[in-house]
């Protein structure tokens, strides 16, 4: 029993290291992007392109080094069924690239605040499944929160054409509407891996290598049409350009973004989608400590009642979670016999009751 029990399930301190480590190589990249963001935010796609290249040049070097570690056979069937999966991944990590760039670093979990009820949305129309009204007041609460953190009097300038600044980022419109629709990526995106992870030999290593290789080459014609190499060269000329900041930022997300997406995978493989989505909202109040300690981000009455909503609504979440999906105690047969023992005094219609309950103990829990 035990040994089928742990094939079903995956063991806590499992799911507890891999949440963990999704969480802190998370922050990393955050604020490793955010500082190459701001000393270059002409090159948005261009830092994208090194980062998924350099996660497929890392997988290669760790299937060298391990044989765990295999690299998938590239062939057009395969490449075919997982181009929505990795379509949907690119456009997400383009969006959220770019509402990054338009906010402060504190400000980004408000930004795609609506993660949460958007995965729940998501995870319902895909199993065809009504939500609990616990779990709809959960995502009510964290949308609550959201629309509080974007009302205008929570950040210090309102401008839906507000352009951002390498010294203080402006919250526009714009960006938190490319928040929005990474949120919308982000939910979709988490209910396709468990699907798509059949046509990648249920490997998650295989799988980040299908998305990191196909997301690069959706990616490169992108980065020629918005002309960023020319960019690239006349930054380059210029003296009061850090490229130092540049470069090691992308060699030091390019090798954060190799393990988050791996940390990322496993999450979704080893818990549910809406559970890895609760880790990105988990890690919002550290995020905007950190955000107001290494950018000086701005921390308004607004964006802090916004982060606390957002944090309750999802601590509640994963406790409704928790509740709902605790396997019920079952009857023991010497509790079923001390049970239908006493109720041998009573009429034929109680006896009748007991010989159900002992034949078909389940509709007893049921109905409990």
């Amino acid at each position: 029993m035990s040994s089928a029990n742990n094939k079903d399930g995956a063991e806590p301190w499992k799911i507890a290291s891999v949440v963990s480590f999704y969480m802190c190589a998370a922050l990393v990249m955050v604020f490793v992007n955010k500082a190459v963001l701001n000393s270059s935010p002409e090159l948005p796609m261009l830092f994208l392109f090194i980062q998924l290249s350099l996660a497929v040049i890392l997988l290669h070097g760790a299937a060298f080094v391990s044989h765990k570690v295999e690299i998938p056979r590239l062939d057009a069937a395969s490449a075919k069924k997982l181009t929505p999966l990795i379509l949907v991944n690119v456009i997400g990590l383009v969006f959220n690239t770019l509402c990054l760039r338009g906010v402060d670093a504190s400000f980004f979990q408000i930004a795609r605040g609506l993660v949460l009820p958007l995965t729940i949305a998501v995870s319902s129309l895909h199993t065809r499944t009504t939500p609990s009204m616990r779990v709809v007041l959960a995502a009510t609460m964290v949308t609550i929160g959201f629309f509080l953190g974007v009302a205008p009097s929570s950040f210090p300038s309102f401008d839906v054409e507000a352009e951002p600044t390498p010294s203080r980022t402006n919250t526009s419109g714009l960006s938190i509407f490319y928040g929005v629709l990474s949120s919308v990526f982000i939910a979709v995106h988490s209910v396709l891996i468990k699907m798509s992870l059949p046509h990648a030999n249920n490997s998650t290593i295989q799988l980040a290598y299908w998305q990191n290789l196909g997301s690069a080459l959706f990616l490169a014609p992108v980065l020629l049409l918005q002309g960023e190499i020319g960019k690239l060269s006349e930054l380059a000329s210029l003296p009061s350009w850090n490229g130092s900041v540049f470069v090691w930022g992308s060699l030091v997300t390019g090798v954060f973004g190799f393990l988050l997406c791996v940390a990322g995978l496993l999450s979704v493989k080893v818990t549910s989608p809406i559970t890895h989505m609760f880790s990105s909202a988990a890690r919002s109040v550290i995020q905007t400590l950190l955000g107001a300690w290494l950018f000086n981000d701005l921390l308004t009455t607004n964006r802090a009642a916004s982060i606390l909503v957002i944090t309750l609504g999802t601590v509640y979440y994963t406790w409704v979670k928790a509740v709902e999906t605790a396997p019920r105690p079952q009857l023991r047969d010497k509790d079923l016999e001390a049970h239908s023992s006493l109720m041998k005094g009573d009429d034929d219609t109680l006896e009748e009751a007991a010989m159900e309950m002992q034949n078909h103990p389940e509709k007893k829990m049921a109905r409990g």
